[in-house]
């Protein structure tokens, strides 16, 4: 008898903190951040009327790497990773290439969360760590067969991750985490008495 481990959900990760001046890159990560979040008044009333509890650039901002040399810097470090990602998960681009299409940074207040969602339009999604307290939120990624399980029983509490429902990763400062952009996922509460600090992206297929 054999198992054929079909269909996998190949999840990125990776770590910036080996990189050389890591600690004063990911400083000026998190100040940068934090002006943003001071100066963006545009971002602020919007977080305001969705009742996003803290702060994102998301629906105000679409120029960061053209903005701070520092997001300009990890762009370019985006790009290897993104490149050696696609390649594992044995993307055809054609004449085509995954770019960048936007970029945009989180400070998630304690016991804020983001619901479940996806990333549409675009081909790899992801998220960079900048500040993780201790007990700031975990990503929970969604099996993208949960819909179709119908009456399925549910799993052992000890199941093997690749066979639970609900994946659920702790990341420190500097780790960089990429999907599918199809793959749902959320932000459960966040736990720690100070912000969770996050810079998440998309990358499309021009």
């Amino acid at each position: 008898m054999a198992l054929r481990p079909l269909f996998v959900t190949r999840i990125y990760e990776a770590s910036l903190a080996g990189d050389r001046g890591f600690a004063d890159f990911n400083a000026e990560l998190e100040d940068m951040v934090r002006m943003l979040a001071e100066e963006d008044l545009a971002g602020r009333a919007w977080c305001k009327e969705h009742r996003y509890s803290g702060y994102t650039s998301y629906a105000s901002l679409d120029d960061l790497p053209q903005r701070a040399t520092v997001f300009a810097d990890l762009k370019r470090k985006l790009d290897r990773h993104v490149a050696v990602y696609a390649k594992d998960l044995s993307l055809d681009l054609g004449a085509g290439r995954l770019k960048l299409d936007s970029l945009w940074v989180n400070v998630l207040k304690p016991g804020a969360t983001h619901s479940s969602h996806i990333h549409p339009h675009s081909v790899i999604s992801g998220t960079v760590y900048v500040a993780t307290p201790p007990g700031a939120s975990a990503l929970k990624l969604e099996d993208p067969r949960l819909a179709m399980m119908m009456a399925a029983p549910p799993r052992l509490e000890d199941a093997p991750e690749d066979t639970r429902a609900f994946v659920y990763l702790t990341p420190e400062p500097g780790t960089l985490l990429m999907w599918e952009s199809w793959l749902r996922h959320e932000v459960p509460p966040n736990g720690a008495k100070k912000d969770r600090i996050s810079i998440s992206f998309n990358y499309g297929w021009r």
